[in-house]
């Protein structure tokens, strides 16, 4: 019961905010377009329920030249790769915003383990420990208001599996207000820094 309401959930409120968004949408896409070349949208393979593969779509916040397949933390000197346009849309989460269409297509959740990178291997290894894999990813998640980019892996799939094992519409719902204030205080973003 608790999945099938919860996907109505998700197809419902990612497909108003597609809608109410859309001018949003078209400005973003605009100042992307101006602030560098290369396409409005990135798209990254990652880690869906059940360690299948799907694409993940953001507002492209990097130069063309970024390696894509790299978690940014991990590029030497990180924010020489980011668009001027890219850091407030990273910093204001707006970059994240065009996974409401992975939302709706039901490769992802509002609130579930942000999805992994196809290569992050460690992390998907320590998150089939808590069966964190056999969960749709999410837009946000209990790691994402629990330290975001600061956790180590090993706590980022311990959380994460505290999330399967107390997975609620309660809880969705408290982890989705968190989210909103956390990313109002950008709390836990060091990408890009």
């Amino acid at each position: 019961m608790y999945i099938c309401i919860k996907r109505l959930i998700d197809i419902i409120f990612s497909g108003l905010g597609i809608i109410v968004l859309s001018p949003l949408f078209l400005i973003i896409a605009l100042l992307i377009k101006i602030d560098s070349k290369g396409n409005i949208f990135f798209k990254q393979k990652r880690i869906g329920i059940y360690k299948s593969h799907f694409y993940i779509l953001k507002f492209r916040t990097m130069r063309i030249d970024t390696p894509n397949d790299m978690p940014t933390h991990m590029l030497g000197n990180a924010r020489s790769h980011i668009t001027k346009i890219g850091l407030f849309l990273r910093k204001s989460s707006l970059d994240e915003l065009p996974q409401l269409i992975n939302i709706f297509k039901g490769d992802m959740s509002i609130v579930g383990p942000r999805p992994a990178l196809w290569n992050q291997y460690d992390l998907i290894i320590e998150r089939d420990k808590y069966k964190a894999n056999e969960v749709l990813p999410g837009l946000t998640g209990l790691a994402q208001i629990s330290g975001r980019d600061e956790l180590p892996i090993i706590s980022k799939a311990k959380i994460d599996g505290e999330y399967v094992k107390k997975k609620s519409l309660i809880l969705d719902v408290q982890i989705f207000i968190k989210t909103v204030f956390s990313v109002l205080k950008s709390d836990g973003v060091k990408e890009g820094k």
